[in-house]
């Protein structure tokens, strides 16, 4: 019965290919073999541009696969031979018709394509096509063009997308020997596709259609032309920061996110990561390790995304890494850069714990090139992990290299971990007013170095410095050390006055009222016990029920930071005692842990005291004629007056400090007056006052660096870029050149007009993740492609 109706239909079939043979489109819309609309093309993860519905098979009618294709619809699905593979698993699945099919068997067995992997960005899905669309016809007119042109490059990449769209297309034997287009005008357009004229491309195209009205463009010129527009737009786009715009143009152009155009898949990347959707930025990247091969464009894709992604992110795409012909790895040669961006990435985070490989790779680094700043990403990454022996080892090797304000920060916070003070007041003195990090630092030493107990045995010299930065900053920590230092020499005038000074600068701070309290009860001073109780009452306990205390003489201690709030660059203070601690028939407890000892007495320390009677001027808020202070007083005085940016004031403060007979005040002296001139934008006073006391090596280096730094952005805001060059040549043999002023330094060459050195200054630049070098480049290409950025 089956082979008769097979027969049958058969014979209907070639009945209706006689009559309709004339109707052949008719036929195939009728059984559905394909459509007569060119299949529109859609970007695979595989990096191939491939048509969304293939030929099936020859364009001319067969007969036997109608017949066939009846006999499908009326037999019952044959069971699968599990035996033999599926040779049908091997094609992908034809796309179904976009129309429903009223005959569709609901049993029947397709093969399921394998999964494939999504595309970088979502696009809407093209139309579907019937199964057996016809071989659309292939346009070489592109090819011709590249061909006649000689132009080999641009003809292998013409050759390999036809191939791409049109897999049964078959290039000719000699490309270079196919004839020239015979259309001239078409030539031109062309010759404006390949020049990036697109707007005149545009153009002629109009023009000539309105003249021609039977032309027509060819349909790959207007695919390329589209395409082009869509690279600039979306480069420009990029540029700009515009990210959704760049995602949404990729989004409409998936043909731009192949290997070929690497640049734009980086700019997609970061775009993704710019719009917080870092995922879909890690699989652009991915993409790009996965599918691409230029070694150059790989080792570029990692090094970009490890200035956008974080740590973890970054190890899933190193671990698509290629092995190399020597054995070796295919990242090798950036690994080493990594490793420190890795490492400064976890000095950012405590709890992000970096493979020990790279911990490993970076301290043979530091032993065998010998950068101090390797030696400080070590050392802050072992400081913020509380290893203080492993730091300190670190910021030691650093300082030994460069003693710089950052290298002598993290031994400061090193050495008040390991309750070493003294040394960290020491090491941070120097650069107290380098930073807010680098004065928060050098005072957290002070305060601690103050409430070692026993109470340190410290220089005259010492506590004058320490007690003028206490009282320049107002730093009420030191201040309630400083008091509870003179108690226990038994200088309870002195003790007091600090205390009062205390809570002059914070009405709030009970530790200080609670010192002053029983300094006051010693000193029998009843009506100002009394004054505080009153003040305090309800909010301390200790204060408000202090017992006689006049025979006892008790000294105190303030904790060093705890380990655990040593930060990076935030330095810890000292910890402030509980309220409420009770006192004891023959001693009070002070602070926490510590007890009232008598000690014998020591040399007086009324250098550091704030004296009683008539009101002082504190700081440096009021304005005073600083040729009636001392020098000493004349130098602490312009410091304060640096730091409330009052550089004018500073310059005549230096000045009479500069008559110190002390050299080390006059060196000193000399310094800040020079970097007052800086900061009032004086350079030429500044290396003037530079020369008025020697100053050694060190800080005449940094004055001159800095000197030449400020005379390059005075030259280039007056417009004489060849002289901001000398001054950065200058400045560049002394110190290695900051982002900053490579940038400067690329504007000055675009001024100039010397395109390729700003180009290339403007790119090792943006390699380190500069914004303005990114718009530097920007700014050249937009000079020297004017017609691109349109």
């Amino acid at each position: 019965m089956k082979s008769s109706l097979v027969a049958v239909s058969a014979a209907v079939v070639v009945a209706t290919l006689v009559t309709g043979l004339k109707d052949r489109a008719a036929l195939q819309e009728k059984f559905g073999l394909g459509a007569a609309g060119k299949p529109s093309p859609e970007l695979m993860m595989m990096g191939r541009i491939k048509p969304t519905d293939g030929p099936a098979g020859d364009p001319e009618f067969n007969a036997q696969l109608v017949a066939d294709k009846i006999e499908a619809i009326t037999s019952p699905p044959p069971t699968p031979d599990r035996s033999e593979p599926d040779a049908a698993a091997s094609q992908p699945a034809a796309p179904q018709p976009a129309a429903p099919q009223t005959a569709a068997p609901p049993a029947q067995t397709v093969a399921q394509p394998a999964p494939v992997t999504p595309p970088i960005v979502s696009k809407p899905p093209a139309t579907q096509q019937t199964a057996a669309a016809p071989q659309p016809a292939v346009d070489e007119s592109a090819l011709r063009y590249f061909a006649s042109r000689g132009d080999k490059v641009r003809l292998q990449a013409e050759i390999s997308r036809l191939q791409a769209l049109y897999p049964n297309w078959v290039p000719p034997a000699d490309p270079l020997a196919v004839p020239q287009n015979g259309d001239k005008q078409l030539e031109a357009m062309w010759q404006l596709y390949s020049d990036g004229r697109y707007a005149e491309l545009r153009k002629a195209v109009a023009d000539r259609q309105a003249t021609d009205a039977g032309w027509q463009p060819p349909t790959d010129l207007l695919d390329r032309l589209d395409v082009a527009e869509a690279r600039a737009r979306l480069v420009n786009a990029s540029d700009l920061k515009q990210y959704a715009t760049v995602v949404d143009t990729a989004a409409a152009t998936p043909s731009l996110l192949t290997c070929s155009e690497i640049d734009i898949l980086w700019r997609v990347a970061e775009a993704f990561i710019q719009t917080e959707r870092a995922q879909r930025g890690q699989d652009a990247y991915t993409y790009v390790l996965k599918n691409c091969t230029n070694p150059a464009e790989r080792q570029a894709t990692v090094e970009k995304a490890s200035t956008l992604l974080a740590y973890q992110p970054m190890q899933a795409l190193l671990a698509l890494e290629r092995p190399a012909a020597d054995g070796s790895r295919e990242f090798d040669a950036i690994r080493d850069n990594l490793a420190r961006r890795f490492v400064a990435e976890g000095n950012d985070d405590p709890n992000l714990a970096i493979a020990p490989d790279y911990i490993a790779r970076l301290e043979k680094l530091a032993g065998t090139e010998g950068l101090a700043s390797d030696a400080l990403l070590l050392g802050w990454y072992q400081l913020r992990r509380n290893n203080d022996a492993d730091a300190e080892k670190w910021f030691r090797a650093a300082r030994a290299k460069q003693d710089s304000a950052a290298a002598s920060q993290g031994l400061a916070l090193a050495l008040i971990a390991r309750k070493a003070p003294e040394e960290a007041e020491d090491v941070m003195f120097r650069w107290r007013a380098d930073s807010d990090d680098a004065t928060s630092t050098y005072l957290a030493a002070t305060a601690n170095l103050m409430a070692l107990q026993p109470p340190a045995d410290l220089a005259e010299d010492v506590l004058h410095r320490i007690a003028t930065e206490v009282i320049a900053r107002k730093y009420v920590p030191t201040a309630q050390q400083f008091g509870w230092y003179a108690r226990s020499l038994n200088q309870f005038q002195t003790a007091a006055r600090w205390f009062e000074t205390a809570l002059a600068w914070k009405p709030d701070d009970e530790p200080s009222a609670y010192g002053l309290v029983i300094t006051r009860e010693q000193l029998s001073d009843r009506k100002g016990v009394l004054d505080l109780q009153r003040a305090w009452a309800g909010r301390s306990s200790r204060i408000t029920n202090l017992e006689d205390t006049s025979s006892l003489m008790p000294n105190a201690v303030t904790p060093p930071p705890e380990k655990g709030r040593l930060a990076t660059q935030q330095p810890a203070q000292p910890t402030q005692p509980p309220q409420g601690a009770a006192e004891a028939e023959r001693h009070i407890t002070l602070q926490p842990g510590s007890e009232a000892v008598v000690r014998a007495a020591r040399p007086s320390v009324e250098t550091v005291t704030v004296p009683r009677g008539p009101r002082q001027t504190r700081g440096c808020s009021t304005t005073i004629d600083a040729g009636q202070l001392k020098p000493a007083d004349a130098l602490s005085r312009g410091w304060c007056l640096m730091d409330i940016n009052r550089p004018m004031e500073a310059i005549s403060a230096f000045e009479a400090a500069l008559q110190s007979p002390s050299r080390k005040v006059r060196e000193d002296a000399a310094y800040g007056q020079s970097l007052a001139y800086l900061r009032a934008g004086l350079s030429t006073n500044a290396a003037v006052a530079a020369t008025k006391a020697p100053q050694n090596r060190q800080r005449a280096a940094e004055l001159q660096v800095a000197i030449l730094a400020d005379r390059a952005l005075s030259a280039f805001d007056a417009g004489r870029y060849r002289e901001t060059l000398i001054y950065l040549d200058q400045r560049a043999q002394l110190q290695q050149e900051r982002i900053d002023l490579m940038v400067l330094r690329g504007y000055c060459y675009l001024n100039l007009k010397m395109y390729g050195d700003a180009t290339r200054i403007f790119e090792a630049a943006a390699a380190t993740g500069s914004r303005d070098a990114a718009r530097g480049l920007a700014d050249v290409r937009n000079v020297t492609h004017p017609d691109t950025n349109n």
